[in-house]
């Protein structure tokens, strides 16, 4: 049996403004196994920066945390102090976040920027860090890595960027890596090679990994576990096979029918809008942009239905009373592909 590392239960996040209080994160739980990929998805808003910010004790000052633990290795987050959570940060659990533009001090030279973790946390000297920067510069891929380590960040590239910025999480080996929409602002080839240096990485020095993105194809070949996350709530969560071709969410299908794919030929967009999360709804938050809605939905919220031991969807449509209804034809199609894998690995 995995290792857990971490383990996030019913959380509850509000965000105090002059509006009134925004109810960011509805009771969200989620569990992290060592040596595995968790990816949360979900449309702009729906939660998942500010669920991981929680995780580092990032949140802003007019957050506050309601409800809820974050366990990890079977002590609270939520209770340690700043100090504690310095101690933490980019030793334990490190970051990518979204912007490299923004991410890196553009008055320091990349390799103090690199070195920095290791002669706080791990009482490194100047010089040993230097080495070990140099190092991960061409772990990371950086060419000419011994000329480059004296630049400052304006004399890279994006992607080149992207990079150091990873290795910045990645120099003192934390257990936990979170990757906030690491490859929004790359262009695809490069996005590519950045999702396979953190996999290569990944396997090199054992870390779990945290990936947030709002591109469900992205994580296709990138994740172990799929979270959804919807206003707030994790609405599905199953293996990467389950989520992808046995949805079971209505939410979920519509995020897989506005991905292309080599068999559509059209691309469906989700109407309308996510929830305003100061006056959350009371049933279930895509009531409101569900075509297949019921009374119940806009009354009662759903609890997790069971689908299989690793997969939990919260829609009322699983329901043994619910109407059968008919998902999109993409859907169906991706449903027999699951059936279809599932005959071939019982064989």
């Amino acid at each position: 049996m995995a290792e857990r590392i971490l383990d996030v239960k019913n959380l509850k996040i509000d965000f105090h403004t002059y509006a009134g209080e925004v109810k960011a994160i509805r009771d969200v739980s989620f569990h992290l196994d060592k040596g595995e990929t968790l990816a949360i998805v979900g449309e702009s808003g729906s939660g998942k920066s500010v669920t991981t910010k929680s995780l580092m004790g990032l949140l802003a000052n007019n957050a506050e945390v309601t409800g809820g633990s974050i366990m990890f290795h079977d002590q609270d987050i939520l209770k340690k102090s700043e100090k504690e959570m310095q101690n933490i940060r980019g030793k334990d659990i490190a970051m990518i976040f979204q912007d490299p533009m923004t991410s890196l001090d553009p008055t320091m030279r990349i390799g103090q920027q690199i070195a920095e973790p290791l002669i706080k946390h791990k009482h490194v000297d100047k010089k040993k860090a230097w080495a070990q920067a140099l190092e991960l510069m061409k772990l990371v891929g950086i060419t000419d890595a011994e000329e480059r380590i004296k630049n400052y960040p304006h004399q890279f590239s994006g992607g080149q960027r992207q990079r150091i910025v990873i290795a910045i999480a990645l120099v003192c080996y934390p257990e936990i890596l979170i990757a906030d929409e690491p490859t929004t602002a790359l262009d695809v080839t490069i996005q590519a090679q950045i999702l396979e240096l953190m996999k290569e990485l990944q396997e090199k020095i054992e870390t779990s990994i945290i990936f947030i993105t709002h591109d469900l194809g992205v994580v296709a070949g990138m994740a172990d576990r799929v979270a959804v996350m919807y206003a707030g709530q994790i609405v599905e969560y199953g293996t990467v096979d389950e989520i992808f071709f046995n949805p079971q969410h209505p939410y979920t299908w519509g995020l897989l029918n506005s991905m292309p794919t080599l068999s559509s030929t059209k691309l469906e967009a989700i109407p309308g809008t996510p929830p305003d999360l100061l006056d959350p709804p009371k049933g279930d938050p895509f009531v409101a942009r569900n075509p297949y809605a019921m009374k119940i939905d806009a009354e009662q919220r759903p609890p997790f239905f069971k689908v299989s031991e690793t997969h939990y969807a919260a829609t009322w449509l699983l329901h043994p009373d619910a109407p059968k209804v008919t998902p999109p034809d993409e859907i169906i199609r991706r449903r027999q592909t699951f059936k279809d894998i599932m005959a071939h690995r019982a064989i």
